[in-house]
């Protein structure tokens, strides 16, 4: 089943990259931002525009994402705009790099942006956002900033942030006796319990689960409800960290009240998740965590559910608004850095949100369904269309989950970025998968997994330096 969806990069070819540098020399080297036009080295970036732009990993599939492509590129005329809509290749970029042909500006995803960075095959872009009288951290959320700034510099333009919640199937609670204000996070022994009270089983094997925290998929933010994290502040992988093994001790003992994790994963990939016989439909699940964009899925089934959400919250009693998401960027060696800068700034402004949301609107009400809002990675935009295009729907249910998701995002976190963001992300993974089915224990997975992620942080330039 597909959860917790990003625009696609997992960064297996982090050694494609390494071997790079050693081809490259240049690679291995901060620079500025290049100058204007289409020349590359050291300078700023121009408002003065001309010649050919290529985009790479923006695809404009949807009236969201094309309202935005298109408002963007008027803003950057006479630049000719040529978009490779494939996602982010790094095998490819990587030869690109080599060969010293690459896209004017990417599209990837936020936890790929500092590894990038480290490398030197991206450009800071501060200068970009001065130039456009943009401040990073009052157009954007700080948290997704923070994803993508590396050794005091911003490399990356931010867009979206889809925070989780958890959803309640309130079909399936009722009868079972629990409320919303039982799905407290904050009491991750209770959750068990109340997990363990929703869930029914035949011959063994679950045929009603009773709360999914989205695992492996959403093991960070379980890192964070417990208070640990998968790399400090300067990046520096921390995984084996006691309160991460707190985590991942509960991680277990939820999947080991409900059947154990290899009998709930066979359940739920039954589970007709994008369709209109949904998990929620078929009360298959009293409640599971998702991204605010899972709300979109269920307003298709809108008059066949019954629903309400609550905030995740840390032991400490504090909300999460937790969430990935993706970020353009300027490779050293783009042609036309000016242009790159000034689409990617446009595309994630104001107008060009407001031009999306004017599109989701029309669709929705042609298709009588619901709008949710769109979630932009920009609390200024995210306010704009909540007040011109958010209203009640009709549907109490979907108003409560709409405005759930809406409180999430007082409150972004973020763990930093990392030049090693996907090796941790990938150890991480593992050591929760390998915990679950039972084939190491919480502080053996999280050790080994910690020497792994150290081992490339060690050939890291910031591992190397720091």
């Amino acid at each position: 089943m597909v959860r917790n969806i990003k625009a696609g990069l997992a960064l297996v070819a982090v050694s494609c990259a390494v071997a790079l540098s050693a081809c490259n020399p240049a690679a291995n080297t901060q620079s500025g931002p290049a100058t204007n036009g289409g020349t590359g080295g050291g300078g700023g970036f121009s408002k003065t525009l001309s010649g050919t732009l290529k985009t790479s990993g923006f695809n404009p599939s949807d009236e969201v994402g094309k309202a935005r492509g298109d408002y963007a590129t008027k803003q950057v005329a006479p630049v000719t705009v040529s978009m490779d809509t494939t996602n982010f290749d790094p095998q490819k970029f990587a030869a690109q790099a080599a060969s010293g042909n690459v896209p004017d500006l990417i599209q990837v995803d936020r936890s790929t942006v500092d590894t990038l960075a480290d490398k030197g095959l991206i450009i800071p872009l501060d200068q970009c956002f001065s130039t456009w009288g943009v401040s990073p951290s009052e157009y954007y959320y700080p948290a997704a900033i923070k994803d993508v700034t590396y050794n005091g510099h911003v490399y990356g333009v931010p867009q979206f942030f889809q925070a989780s919640i958890i959803i309640g199937n309130k079909s399936v609670m009722g009868p079972a006796g629990v409320t919303m204000a039982d799905l407290d996070t904050s009491k991750p022994d209770q959750l068990i319990q109340v997990a363990k009270k929703m869930t029914k089983q035949s011959g063994g094997k679950p045929t009603q689960l009773g709360f999914s925290p989205d695992l492996p998929g959403s093991s960070a933010l379980w890192l964070a409800v417990f208070g640990g994290k998968p790399n400090d502040s300067n990046g520096k992988p921390t995984l084996d960290d006691p309160k991460n093994v707190e985590a991942l001790t509960w991680m277990k003992s939820i999947m080991d009240a409900q059947g154990g994790y290899a009998k709930v994963k066979s359940f739920m990939d039954t589970f007709d998740t994008f369709g209109d016989k949904n998990e929620y439909v078929q009360n298959q699940a009293g409640a599971m965590t998702w991204a605010q964009w899972y709300i979109n899925v269920l307003s298709s089934t809108k008059d066949n559910v019954k629903l309400q959400a609550t905030t995740i919250k840390d032991t400490s009693g504090s909300v999460i608004g937790f969430a990935g998401g993706t970020a353009f960027a300027i490779p050293k060696a783009s042609k036309n850095p000016s242009a790159a800068c000034a689409w990617a700034v446009k595309v994630t402004s104001l107008d060009a949100w407001m031009a999306a949301g004017s599109a989701r609107a029309a669709t929705v009400a042609q298709k009588h369904s619901i709008m949710t809002g769109l979630f932009t990675g920009s609390p200024v935009a995210d306010k704009a269309i909540r007040d011109k295009f958010v209203k009640p729907s009709g549907n109490a249910d979907f108003d409560q989950l709409i405005a759930t998701s809406y409180d999430a995002l007082q409150h972004t976190v973020s763990f930093g970025g990392s030049p090693v963001g996907q090796q941790i992300s990938d150890a991480l993974t593992n050591a929760v998968t390998v915990t679950l089915t039972g084939e190491k224990t919480p502080q053996e997975a999280l050790k080994e997994a910690q020497d792994t992620a150290m081992r490339a942080y060690s050939q890291s330039n910031l591992g190397k330096n720091g």
